[in-house]
């Protein structure tokens, strides 16, 4: 495997939003020189006002125009910049499915970018990866028409958009994945810097057969519409990549888990932070107890303190 972070050992400490294991942030191995003075500041206890815009992203196989929804802080900047993956399973929503968590994000200081993918009825993996794989090139070329700053861009997503941000980040020059071409960026990757995560499916065949055994007819058809040909629920299973000691990128990952979620278990989710970091990645696992799959949705104490664990994170990445 390709090691890109060094590692710190493993702690485990509590927290407000119940009992977290945390593994720590690496530092990067070395930073040159331009890169360093190039750190982007950014205050996660700022208050920023917003303009919100859409552009046309590009028109999918299917023929759906895929849009980009943009929270821009009204402010000097330049800003740190975000990309957000939505979730649903693959075959639904868009990219407002998170929209308290990106308003939130960035009032607090980020160009946040939420972007449509295609859906697994219009067409099955890799075709999402690939739209993810085109937004971050985009976004490289364009955050700074929105007053964002392309250095150290990173991934904010939840549920199988997790899925999708975990192939982003750990195959990020796959070819398959960069198929779709963007006129002026040839030399232009979709490498990212760091992934913040909500619930993300870090074990798709796992999660699969847990679908299997509660009964839940919708989502097991699901999986059989996204993987196909079927074999790629294995090709594209982040938690047998790693056991497949594929050659991958390991860059920091934040994941915010549910305790009470019964749609991806959290023993699925620690099994893969603990392979992760076997593998020289750095990640942080947090659990938030009283918590379902989704639980960001829905206002309360959990999801205040779910964007400032995300904040913080990112702090600690611009920082790096």
């Amino acid at each position: 495997m390709k090691r890109t972070l060094a590692r710190r050992d493993v702690f485990h400490s509590m927290a407000g939003a119940g009992a977290v294991m945390v593994l720590p942030i690496a530092r990067l191995l070395s930073l040159g020189a331009a890169q360093a003075a190039a750190t982007l500041s950014y205050d996660s206890n700022a208050q920023f006002d917003l303009a919100v815009s859409e552009v046309e992203l590009r028109r999918n196989s299917a023929g759906r125009m895929l849009m980009a929804r943009i929270y821009q802080p009204k402010g000097l900047g330049p800003f740190p910049t975000l990309l957000d993956l939505h979730g649903g399973a693959w075959n639904g929503k868009n990219r407002l499915a998170e929209e308290p968590m990106d308003r939130a994000l960035a009032a607090s200081g980020l160009l946040v970018v939420a972007v449509d993918m295609t859906l697994a009825p219009e067409a099955p993996y890799p075709a999402c990866v690939q739209d993810a794989n085109y937004s971050l090139r985009w976004l490289k070329m364009n955050a700074a028409k929105w007053n964002g700053d392309a250095f150290k861009i990173g991934v904010y997503a939840s549920s199988s958009g997790g899925h999708v941000a975990e192939l982003l980040a750990m195959r990020p020059r796959d070819p398959r994945y960069g198929l779709i071409p963007l006129a002026g960026a040839q030399n232009v990757d979709a490498s990212v810097a760091y992934v913040a995560m909500r619930s993300p499916i870090s074990n798709t065949f796992a999660r699969f057969e847990n679908a299997q055994r509660r009964g839940r007819e919708r989502m097991v058809k699901y999986n059989t519409v996204f993987f196909n040909p079927w074999e790629s629920i294995h090709e594209s299973n982040p938690q047998e990549i790693l056991e497949r000691k594929e050659e991958i990128n390991l860059v920091p990952f934040l994941i915010m888990q549910g305790a009470l979620d019964d749609n991806v278990l959290p023993s699925m989710q620690e099994n893969f932070v603990k392979t992760y970091m076997a593998a020289g990645g750095s990640c942080e696992y947090h659990l938030f107890e009283n918590s379902v799959h989704e639980w960001v949705a829905e206002p309360g104490p959990q999801t205040d303190k779910a964007r400032e664990v995300v904040k913080a994170f990112i702090a600690r990445q611009l920082k790096a």
